[in-house]
């Protein structure tokens, strides 16, 4: 299949993960959603090789590595790389949601193209004042 829909209300009730790269038959990489509830401690850990990047979709978290806390809120951004143990908790009052993507293997690179010729220049310009 070359394209798939989800929500994350799809693919999970209640606290834990989602399992989006398998839902959706995402292969290039590790993704992963994950929701916890109010007060939840999180886990200490790292992986042997993969890279993770969480970005905060709803809520607060707390993030906790090498030595340095620091609380994050809708649209926050964390990065570890594999080896780095880190821990994500949420000790506040309300429900938290975590979008995660992990890999290993590094950028591509830009391979991007335009299927539409009249888009190139707009694309070109796009977020450019």
């Amino acid at each position: 299949m070359s394209h798939a829909f989800s929500s994350l209300d799809e693919l999970g009730d209640g606290p834990g993960f989602r399992k989006v790269r398998s839902a959706l038959g995402v292969t290039a990489f590790g993704v992963n959603a994950v929701v916890y509830p109010p007060n939840f401690e999180g886990f200490h850990h790292y992986h042997d090789t993969q890279d993770e990047l969480y970005f905060v979709h709803r809520g607060r978290v707390r993030v906790e590595v090498e030595g340095e806390t620091r609380d994050l809120g809708p649209g926050g951004l964390f990065h570890a790389e594999s080896t780095t143990p880190r821990k994500v908790s949420n000790p506040f009052d309300e429900e938290a949601v975590l979008f995660i993507v992990g890999g290993c293997g590094g950028y591509i690179e830009r391979d991007g193209h335009m299927v539409d010729p009249d888009d190139v220049e707009r694309r070109a310009s796009f977020g450019k004042s």
